[in-house]
């Protein structure tokens, strides 16, 4: 049996948490137009407008890596980012997040059947630690990864993608990984990493062209069915009478 020829184990999987796996109900934008206030940015304002834009064509990317673009001096992105993170975490304390229907399920079913989950954000550690605090969630998965565990760099860079393979030894192949997302980001960070399959979810920010474009291999309408298209994958790989 040749390489190409051995069936995918694809026993990681690596999922993107808000938009994703967690409804945060536009918590992003509601928190960036704090921060944006506190840093003098007026509300209704053209600038206003313009960086809230921004904002929303790049959800999933690392948010400093947004608000470096957005502010321009890295003291007053530094400044904009905890202001960002503060106000996410008091609108996460006030229960403003809740998971995605049937996404505690699906990791649940995830590693029943001996696969490997870690969740990823764009956000920063303590802010993830903070939506995963409120859904009781810090047992849920294997591994969680913000971007400053992956050396700095979030999406759509592929490197959270990578040391979840580096660090799980989960899969001999990058090949045998997993992503999933909401936003083009999530997509061109799972293509980048090599991941075998890279599905979109239509939970969240981005629609299905736009999940496409970025090379999503498919889209599900939520990461419920997630565990069902990996095993209907296995099915027509192997070629089992059913597939």
């Amino acid at each position: 049996m040749t390489d190409t020829d051995t069936p995918r184990t694809r026993r990681l999987i690596v999922l993107d948490m808000a938009g994703t796996t967690v409804a945060d109900g536009g918590l992003v934008e509601r928190a960036f137009e704090r921060a944006a206030e506190r840093l003098g940015v007026e509300p209704g304002s053209a600038d206003h407008a313009t960086k809230l834009q921004y904002v929303r064509d790049t959800m999933g990317e690392s948010k400093i890596s947004v608000f470096r673009h957005l502010f321009g001096a890295e003291d007053l992105a530094q400044r904009a980012n905890s202001a960002f993170e503060q106000a996410y975490g008091e609108l996460v304390d006030g229960g403003l997040i809740a998971p995605i229907p049937g996404a505690r399920e699906a990791i649940e079913k995830l590693r029943a059947d001996g696969r490997t989950v870690a969740l990823t954000t764009g956000f920063a550690r303590v802010t993830q630690d903070a939506i995963l605090d409120a859904l009781g969630w810090q047992d849920l998965a294997d591994l969680t990864l913000c971007p400053a565990d992956a050396g700095g760099r979030g999406r759509p860079y592929p490197d959270m993608v990578l040391a979840a393979f580096l660090r799980t030894g989960a899969v001999a192949d990058v090949r045998d990984t997993v992503v999933a997302g909401d936003t083009s980001y999530d997509m061109l960070s799972g293509v980048r990493s090599g991941a075998g399959i890279v599905a979109g979810v239509l939970t969240g920010a981005h629609d299905r062209a736009a999940l496409t474009g970025h090379g999503a291999t498919h889209v599900l309408g939520s990461i419920a069915e997630l565990p069902a298209l990996l095993e209907r994958v296995a099915h027509e790989e192997s070629g089992e009478p059913g597939a």
